[in-house]
């Protein structure tokens, strides 16, 4: 038989060198392990809740820890990440009476975030799921307390805006009990039933067109009115553009008589304004053919024409 080979020193201390190298290793990797399995890194947008046997013992945030890094103890705490972002839900369309009795299909949306991660997890376990229906709950009841307060015609005039905001008041902080809050409600879609439309748009049609045929008589009448105004005071000034037109024709004729008289004052101008107007009254006789003009020899005229002789 031969003999075992001989071990050396160097091979021996070699050997040991290679165990404590292995074992830092193991030993380095087993601590990088651990610091990983307890390093929180929480990133914006959410909340890092880390729970001890099952209770909560701290939240962090990206506002609380600025260099978003945490720490935790392993195999002992556990951490869960719950969204802080605003959330959209969309919620089924429901069936809503008016005050008037009127059947309305309404159909909603909510903009929504948690606020207290805690209570969250502690009402509705952390799921999105059982919030949505909670929040689905209240909205419904909500819209059902404000719409049946209203008529049908107020609640399709105040659809674009001002519902969302009665809904909104109504809601109110319901929903801070499971640490949610409700930033907006808006109606994608409230419109009458399939077998409602035809006879509410006639009703409609009608009302509006008595109020338009309101709207025309009330105008008529103020047309009318204005009118008679018009016609009244135009009546009042043409009376007195007549009379200041007579008064200014009596004074102008006064004048012109009064000029006549100063002119014709001595019994030469008064001869030859009389046999002025003889001649004008002999011109327009003899205008007509056929006319003769019977003259007496001693007349002013009938001396002219022998005189022309």
């Amino acid at each position: 038989m031969s003999s075992p080979p001989k071990i050396k020193k160097g091979d021996v201390r070699n050997m040991k060198a290679t165990g404590k190298r292995t074992f830092a290793i193991i030993l380095l990797a087993l601590l990088l392990a651990l610091i990983g399995m307890s390093a929180v890194v929480t990133k914006p947008g959410e909340y890092r809740v880390i729970k001890q046997f099952g209770k909560i013992v701290r939240v962090d945030t990206a506002e609380s820890n600025p260099y978003g890094l945490g720490f935790k103890v392993p195999f002992i705490q556990t951490e869960t990440s719950i969204s802080s972002k605003l959330i959209l839900s969309d919620l089924a369309a429901s069936d809503v009476m008016t005050s008037d009795k009127k059947s309305m299909i309404s159909d909603c949306f909510v903009l929504w975030r948690i606020e207290d991660p805690v209570k969250f997890i502690q009402k509705l376990s952390g799921s999105q799921q059982n919030a949505e229906s909670r929040i689905s709950s209240n909205v419904y009841n909500a819209l059902k307390n404000v719409i049946s307060s209203l008529t049908q015609e107020e609640v399709i005039s105040g659809r674009d805006g001002e519902l969302a905001i009665l809904l909104t008041e109504k809601l109110g902080d319901n929903l801070e009990t499971y640490g949610i809050k409700v930033a907006k409600i808006e109606t994608k879609m409230l419109d009458l039933p399939d077998e409602n439309k035809e006879a509410v748009y006639k009703r409609m049609v009608s009302e509006r067109g008595n109020i338009a045929a309101s709207y025309k008589a009330k105008g008529e009448q103020e047309a009318q009115k204005i009118k008679n105004d018009t016609d009244e005071k135009t009546t009042v000034i043409l009376a007195q553009a007549q009379k200041t037109a007579d008064t200014t024709v009596a004074e102008g004729e006064a004048e012109y008589m009064r000029i006549l008289s100063d002119a014709y004052n001595d019994e030469d101008k008064a001869d030859f304004y009389s046999f002025v107007r003889q001649l004008d009254a002999m011109k327009a006789t003899l205008k007509s053919q056929g006319n003769t003009i019977v003259l007496d020899k001693d007349s002013p005229i009938a001396k002219l024409f022998y005189q022309a002789e």
